[in-house]
């Protein structure tokens, strides 16, 4: 794979990132104002990773760690998104695992 391919998932994860956070800062109303700060939180950790993920073509195993930046972004930015959006913690599960990739990609870059 080109590692290259990683400048263009990192552009449209950057697209995603300012549109949803423009929407949570703008347009998103949640009935509980706790889910307010879940999609803030979701917003910062997926525009952070995304910047970092514009790194990847240089890094010496590009396809590992933009694949584990990309899945933590998915996985635990998207799962905020949705638990702020449906208002119910239950759909909070993928988190985890999404944090654990975010590590995982960053310890990448020891070896």
């Amino acid at each position: 794979m080109d590692p290259l391919i990683w400048h263009k998932i990192a552009a449209i994860s950057g697209v995603a990132a300012v549109g949803l956070g423009a929407y949570g800062s703008h347009g998103f109303k949640p009935k509980n104002l706790t889910y307010k700060e879940v999609w803030q939180t979701a917003s910062l950790y997926h525009l952070i990773h995304t910047a970092a993920l514009v790194a990847a073509p240089i890094t010496k195993r590009p396809n590992i760690y933009g694949g584990l930046m990309t899945a933590g972004i998915i996985a635990f930015s998207g799962t905020c998104y949705a638990v702020a959006l449906l208002e119910d913690r239950k759909y909070s599960s993928m988190a985890p695992f999404g944090g654990f990739a975010f590590m995982a990609a960053w310890a990448s870059l020891l070896f």
